[in-house]
């Protein structure tokens, strides 16, 4: 069974040069709109004809015009070179103004409490742009997401993170807790107080506190009620279980009510970093930039 022959690689680089020539009407004038030598455009035409096989330009001493089959591929290249011109510019544009998808990890309590008024501003300000937001204390593959928000210590300097904030740690009770909290001078007192531990810590029940005035501490906590996830604890502490260690994200809202008080305010503990962690890449589309910018607009009271 016959076939049609077999052609070899057609480098559609050329095509530029042949659409340029029929636009034109000019091999002289091709080369100017291009911004480049009369020989070259008449060169890669020349190439692309030997390539497809057959003649695509009548050339005259006075013109130039298209064969049946360069009229033919003229019409569809055109097209191609639409769509390609087309599909640079909406990168362009993607690359200025947000929009698309935007893929977000965050821990449970912060994403809650934080991460989710500001997607809710993000797409008010940028109504192109749709959020996914997967809310897990577990580390998610990079790849798969735009960034992940990470609150705590980064084990892994090798990734490209911004840092975007910091947060303190603050030891809270409930109001009903006053009266036994006021009987504690120093940290190795709190060892006495029911205490509510968040299990999902490395050491839930150890914790160091440093003084304005230079001390140290650690104490080993008495655990009344042991709990795996923050927002848990901080229910149980504002219905007055115990005492716990929280994020100020967390209760600051509470701290400025009076529904929960700190205990040995001059006495704190170790502060962490919240940071954006990004997969590799060279460049980063608008919307990532955009939502890093509010995320730095929302922890600026607390940004380093």
């Amino acid at each position: 069974m016959s076939g049609s022959p077999a052609r070899g690689p057609i480098n559609l680089n050329r095509l530029v040069y042949f659409a340029a020539v029929v636009d034109t009407g000019s091999f002289t004038r091709a080369a100017d709109s291009l911004g480049i030598t009369k020989a070259v455009v008449s060169q890669q035409v020349a190439k692309l004809e030997d390539e497809v096989g057959c003649t695509l330009l009548v050339r005259t001493t006075r013109s130039v015009h298209p064969t049946d089959a360069g009229r033919s591929l003229h019409a569809r290249c055109a097209v191609i070179l639409r769509e390609a011109a087309d599909g640079f510019d909406e990168l362009a544009q993607g690359a200025a103004s947000p929009q698309g998808t935007l893929r977000i990890t965050a821990p449970f309590d912060y994403g809650t409490y934080i991460v989710v008024p500001v997607v809710t501003e993000f797409t008010r300000r940028y109504p192109l742009c749709q959020v996914v937001l997967t809310l897990s204390d577990s580390k998610l593959d990079l790849q798969a997401i735009d960034l992940a928000i990470r609150v705590g210590w980064l084990a892994d300097s090798s990734q490209q993170t911004r840092r975007i904030g910091s947060f303190q740690q603050c030891l809270v009770c409930a109001p009903s807790l006053a009266r036994s909290v006021s009987r504690v001078r120093d940290p190795a007192d709190l060892r006495e107080l029911p205490f509510v531990a968040n299990s999902s810590l490395p050491e839930p029940l150890v914790w160091r506190f440093v003084s304005t005035a230079g001390g140290q501490r650690t104490v080993r906590m008495q655990s009344s009620l042991a709990i795996d996830a923050t927002p848990a604890v901080h229910e149980a502490v504002r219905a007055g279980a115990g005492l716990s260690v929280l994020p100020d994200y967390l209760v600051e809202a509470d701290l400025a009510s009076g529904r929960l008080r700190r205990v040995l305010p001059e006495w704190s503990s170790r502060s962490g970093g919240i940071h954006a962690v990004l997969p590799a890449a060279r460049f980063r589309p608008a919307k990532v930039a955009r939502f890093i910018e509010l995320m730095v607009e929302r922890n600026s009271p607390r940004a380093e």
